[in-house]
């Protein structure tokens, strides 16, 4: 018997939440990226329920564009991270002031 899309809907919901949480709540940039892929992956289960449910690949095709987007980001991001510690010796977001002229 297969799971009825509701079920993806609130499993969505509730990561996209805690992925939201960890982006609006914290102040280290590791977690802040951790939430940001959270987010994405809820939105791709969410895609995948609704291509599944309604035999379309568009979904699928967009899964795979996210998919791509969040392993760009999570290189570029990481790159920056690691910039970032070397100058500065914190992930803290609240004592980067590398912008300040």
């Amino acid at each position: 018997m297969p799971v009825p899309l509701s079920w993806y809907l609130i499993l969505s919901a509730m990561l996209f939440a805690c992925g939201a949480v960890g982006v609006l709540m914290t102040r280290n940039v590791i977690v802040l990226l951790m939430g940001v892929e959270v987010m994405l992956n809820a939105g791709n289960l969410l895609l995948v329920a609704g291509a599944r449910k309604w035999g379309q690949a568009d979904g699928l095709v967009f899964v795979f564009i996210v998919i791509t987007v969040a392993a760009a980001e999570a290189a570029v991001g990481l790159a920056l991270i690691i910039a970032i510690y070397r100058q500065s010796r914190s992930l803290n977001l609240d004592d980067l002031n590398l912008l300040k002229g």
